[in-house]
């Protein structure tokens, strides 16, 4: 399976295993044991690249002082063969609780003393939680095999490892962040969150050759490690990145470092601190050589998503140089703390962003203060309102602020995202397309309507260093107003057909052939109502527009072919996607109309299911795509889950789907069996038709009864067999609509359906065997041939439906409008006066008793008053 399949289904036996475990406490356990499993396989990995073979390693231990100092200096650990990950799975181990307690207390003994700093302590969260898994020790001992067992097959090794280990990590991550309600906060920044800070850094530094990066509050590490995968798209080497880390509670910074590590981060290039950022800053130093070894942190980004609005301490602070320019935040509000403590770790041409909550824009005080020179000395870049209830735990919302130590402009670019967002079960998520919509906006510094604006200092000051986005970008949908005039006296006002302006700009000559002026400020519509959608569709323009946008993918096709299937062995995944979005953009250039985000995000779409099929060819080779495996499902056994092979379906392709090679490949054996699935469907239909025609007569006599889904069979076959001899001997045919003959004809079908029943689960099995030796036996072209269908077919048909769906939109939005006002006031209240009159002559002709006609006395005088 491919790391999101496995991904999730460690995670969905994880959850279930947890059962009455906190999922914030149980994360520390699988997670443990992950980290615990890498380093295990490391060492395995690099002694046998040392030469030594399997009794050797079955001999390593702390009885070989050289083999161990060896390792040591290598790795900066040792790990004893009884320790080893793999020999606590062998079903030969006699596996125990205390064989984790054993290994983890000889790890923390076994570190080399230069990486005391990276591996120290690392366990401590696991080591002290094992008692949390059961109230005994065998119970104990169970739970922890039952988790190192299920994550036995989480890849280590190389580099495809690396991308499989840290999707994994990163994916229990955020489902435990999911399940944590509040305290998810402590460790986890949404990834499309960190993704779009770290575009917009990378793009900052994508001119340096060497990086240093650093999260004063890193959580799990994700955010930072986000950084660094988006800011190496462009670094020359990863090894050239540096990692600065520093985390409060001791469970989330243990997260951190094994986050790092697990990376294949160079151990020389990860630095962690266990403290209080705003207690303890860091100039960095070796406790036991304080002077030789101190070092004043400065880096090229920080990133931050610190507590929000979190009391603290400002006591003897005045002087510190973090606070000492801009002054101190109060004391119930850390926001600015943290922000001023990560401003002053930079260097003079970095760059910084930090989450924090809406108040820090616009709350007075001491905190106006701090804006206030904040805008004065042109540090704040940017503002990036981000929607609501987008983090776990917290609905409220939240903003990117991004500063720079030193800028050029004066002004500051504040951009509403807040309605760019999609649903996702309670939470609100960016898509792919948000996110490039924000970052584009942000490095282009654009003013976009309802989206984005560059903002004067001068305004600024006007507005009393208030930052508070609406003031600046309005992004609420106008409330619809209806004109009084059209509304009496009908047509269309030219102010709301001028709300079509983008349309009337792109094809300008359209507006003329659909409305025609009525007076200076209304227009009527030129066409009927029902003949609009043809009128555009047809009009030249139009056509125009649509032809234009098809020549720019001219050669698309071709281009994404080239790229992807052609040249599948050396695409670079981390960077082709730039790439490809660079290509999609620049096409679309020219053209007008057509959202450019909403085809990158198609783009980015199927780029999910390419990248996911490149990613098992580039490890496995191109053979992965002639592949079948076992379809296992999820099946109750003794009570429990069991995971087994499918028996309907017992394979699928392990790239290419069955589906899509039984249409390519198997036309013919696919259409003869959906030709024998429509009969079938005929066949219920006509039995249905037959039986419900028999009188309840009939069915007694033919013992047809009614059940839950309809008629049933019960003796036909019988009645049937004896009235076909009656019909023989007598040799006279049965009149067709006589209950002789449709008991005949019921029988026929009866058993007509149960042939063709087993002909169509046959013809299944046999279709479906023979797709898997189709695709054992494609040929190269032939695999070429379906990848082109599955990769670039669906993202084409995407794009070109693209431009009539503009059409249908603008279609819409002028029926719409003519709708609106195609009825005037007096022409409504005359149909009222109609209805009443219609009314009050049906009801003169009604009589009744006394109290009847009483009644309609009275409500034939509220009509005529109402008129």
């Amino acid at each position: 399976m491919n790391k999101q399949q496995l991904a999730a289904k460690i995670w969905e036996s994880a959850n279930q295993m947890r059962s009455k475990i906190e999922a914030n406490d149980y994360k520390d356990f699988i997670l443990g044991f992950i980290f615990y499993k890498y380093v295990s396989d490391q060492l395995v990995s690099f002694v046998k690249e040392q030469g030594m073979t399997e009794d050797e390693i079955k001999a390593l231990g702390e009885n070989d002082p050289e083999t161990l100092e060896y390792v040591q200096s290598n790795l900066g650990y040792f790990i004893s063969y009884n320790n080893l990950f793999s020999t606590w799975v062998d079903p030969k181990s006699d596996f125990d609780e205390s064989n984790v307690r054993d290994a983890l207390s000889a790890f923390s003994r076994l570190i080399h003393p230069n990486h005391k700093k990276l591996f120290e302590g690392i366990f401590t969260t696991l080591e002290t939680g094992l008692s949390k898994l059961g109230e005994s020790a065998p119970k104990r001992t169970k739970a922890i095999s039952d988790l190192l067992h299920l994550i036995k097959s989480i890849p280590m090794g190389g580099n495809v490892g690396y991308d499989v280990l840290g999707y994994i990590y990163e994916y229990l991550i955020e489902k435990f962040a999911a399940n944590a309600g509040k305290k998810a906060g402590e460790f986890y920044t949404p990834h499309e969150v960190s993704l779009l800070m770290s575009e917009i850094t990378a793009h900052e530094l994508k001119h340096k050759d060497k990086i240093e990066i650093y999260d004063p509050t890193s959580g799990s590490g994700s955010l930072l490690i986000n950084i660094g995968s988006s800011v190496a798209k462009y670094a020359k080497s990863k090894d050239d990145i540096k990692y600065y880390a520093q985390e409060l509670k001791e469970s989330t910074y243990n997260l951190t470092r094994m986050n790092l590590i697990m990376r294949g981060i160079l151990p020389d290039n990860i630095t962690t601190r266990n403290g209080d950022t705003l207690e303890d800053d860091w100039p960095y130093f070796d406790e036991s050589d304080p002077l030789a070894t101190y070092n004043p942190l400065y880096v090229d980004a920080v990133v931050s998503n610190p507590p929000y609005s979190q009391a603290w301490d400002p006591s003897f602070k005045d002087s510190d140089p973090r606070y000492s320019r801009f002054g101190l935040a109060p004391k119930t509000k850390a926001d600015f703390a943290f922000l001023l403590h990560d401003l002053y770790h930079l260097k003079p041409d970095g760059i910084m962003t930090i989450v924090l909550p809406h108040g820090v824009l616009f709350r007075g005080g001491e905190e106006g203060q701090i804006r206030k020179q904040l805008i004065e000395n042109n540090h704040i870049e940017a503002i990036i309102g981000l929607p609501a209830n987008i983090f776990f735990g917290t609905g409220i919302p939240t903003v990117i602020i991004v500063l720079k130590q030193k800028r050029q402009d004066t002004d500051v670019l504040v951009v509403d995202a807040s309605k760019h967002f999609i649903k996702e079960g309670k939470n609100n998520k960016l898509q792919a397309s948000d996110i490039k919509r924000v970052t584009d906006a942000v490095i282009n510094r654009e003013s976009i309507d309802k989206f984005s604006k560059v903002v004067s200092k001068q305004t600024l000051r006007e507005n009393g260093y208030n930052l508070n986005i609406p003031r600046y970008v309005d992004s609420s949908v106008a409330a619809e107003s209806w004109d009084l005039h059209a509304t009496m006296l009908g047509g269309i006002p030219n102010s709301e057909i001028a709300e079509l302006q983008t349309y009337w700009q792109a094809l300008p000559r359209l507006h003329s052939v659909l409305f025609t002026p009525k007076s200076a400020a209304y227009s009527e519509l030129t066409v009927a109502k029902e003949e609009v959608n043809a009128t555009i569709s047809d009009h030249p323009q139009v056509r125009e527009f649509i032809t234009t946008y098809n020549q720019a993918f001219n050669g698309y096709n071709d281009y994404l072919n080239s790229k992807l299937i052609k040249g599948w062995e050396t695409v670079n995944r981390n960077q082709i996607e730039a790439e490809l979005s660079e290509e999609l953009f620049k096409r679309l250039a020219p053209i007008t109309l057509v959202d450019k985000y909403q085809a990158y995000q198609y783009q980015n779409n199927q780029w999910q299911i390419i990248s996911t099929d490149l990613e098992m060819m580039q490890t496995e080779g191109f053979a992965a795509a002639k592949q079948v495996v076992a379809n296992m499902v999820i099946k109750k056994k003794n009570g429990k889950d069991t995971e087994v092979q499918d028996t309907t379906t017992p394979w699928k392709g392990h790239i290419l789907p069955f589906d899509l090679v039984q249409q390519t490949n198997l036309s013919d054996e696919l259409q003869a069996l959906a030709e024998q699935e429509v009969r079938l469907t005929e066949i219920a239909s006509q039995l249905e038709e037959v039986l419900e025609s028999l009188t309840e007569e009939d069915k007694e006599q033919a013992t047809v009864k009614e059940g839950k889904d309809g008629f049933v069979n019960a003796e036909v076959g019988k009645a049937a067999k004896a009235l076909l001899k009656e019909e023989k001997d007598s040799k006279v045919k049965f009149d067709k609509d006589s209950y002789e003959a449709k008991i005949i004809e019921a029988n026929k079908l009866i058993n007509e359906e149960k042939a063709l029943k087993k002909a169509v689960k046959d013809a299944q099995i046999a279709l479906h065997l023979k797709t898997k030796t189709t695709i054992e036996a494609l040929s190269d072209e032939q695999v070429n041939e379906l990848l082109h269908l599955k990769w670039i077919v669906p993202l084409s048909q995407e794009l070109a439906a693209m431009p009539n769906a503009v059409i249908s939109q603008l279609t819409s939005q002028v029926q719409a409008l003519a709708d609106k006002y195609a009825e005037t006031y007096s022409q409504v209240a005359n149909d009222i006066r109609t209805t009443e009159n219609d009314l009050a002559q049906v009801m003169g002709e009604l009589t009744g008793n006394e109290f009847d006609m009483q009644g309609l006395a009275e409500l034939t005088s509220l009509l005529k008053g109402a008129k």
